[in-house]
């Protein structure tokens, strides 16, 4: 399992490096430190995973399999990993939560 979160680590700090799949768009986003804010959201992979770029954060979320994804946080010069794994909402599809933390991210 380590060696897996460490890939993890190293695929979110070469995200910025690579192109995605997709270019940005406008989306409204949610995150439990940052509450509602306008967002560009941008998919960056066939997974599913994604970006969500705010005004004060982007939040990464790499998908790891259907419906589980490991998050990142970058406040400005490096990708911080967020503690847990985040699960898919069944109610909210647009929405991740991660029980260990109480986190929520979402983009409609």
């Amino acid at each position: 399992m380590a060696y897996r979160k460490e890939t993890w680590v190293v695929a979110a700090l070469l995200l910025p490096l690579l192109t995605g799949t997709a270019a940005a768009k406008p989306a409204k986003c949610f995150a439990t430190d940052d509450g509602h804010f306008a967002c560009d959201f941008q998919m960056t992979d066939a997974a599913g995973s994604f970006t969500i770029e705010g005004p004060d954060a982007t939040y990464i979320l790499l998908i790891d399999e259907p419906g589980k994804a490991f998050g990142f946080v970058n406040l400005g010069n490096r990708n911080i990993p967020l503690a847990g794994s985040f699960l898919r909402e069944r109610g909210d599809p647009a929405c991740w939560a991660n029980a260990e933390t109480g986190t929520r991210i979402s983009a409609w």
